[in-house]
């Protein structure tokens, strides 16, 4: 059965700053090619895009000359390269989905969930005054 939503605590990044700092990471498994990787994933509800880092990549299996499709970064890595990598992605009981990532040569940052294709899947809802935010899938409409 597919839960209709789940709600996750925002993560404290900062202890000496526990409130200010939270922020909304959900924990996600993605796969690919029989690899497995689990992280916590940054819902970014202004990046157009969804964002992978390079070693993440890497240790999925793929294979920066082997991804054929640019794509153009804006903001803070404009002058980043990147690439299109399409991952399964699992969160909590929801059934896999498929994530379009610009997978970038940028080692630091987080995975960002951006509009494509994250809340093209997921409706995401932002308690942020309770420090909870929770999530659903189109399907569960």
């Amino acid at each position: 059965m597919i839960p209709e939503a789940a709600r996750y605590p925002y993560a404290e990044i900062d202890p000496s700053f526990p409130s200010a700092s939270a922020l909304p990471y959900l924990p996600i498994t993605l796969e690919r090619d029989g690899k497995f990787v689990s992280v916590s994933a940054l819902e970014d509800s202004g990046a157009a895009l969804s964002v992978m880092p390079y070693d993440l990549g890497v240790r999925l299996g793929a294979v920066w000359e082997q991804q054929t499709v640019p794509v153009r970064l804006a903001g803070n890595l404009a002058d980043s390269d990147a690439r299109a990598l399409v991952v399964m992605a699992r969160i909590g009981q929801f059934p896999p989905v498929r994530l379009a990532f610009a997978w970038t040569r940028n080692k630091h940052m987080p995975v960002l969930l951006g509009q494509v294709n994250f809340f093209m899947e997921f409706d995401v809802c932002f308690l942020r005054s309770q420090s909870v935010f929770e999530i659903r899938t189109r399907e569960t409409h």
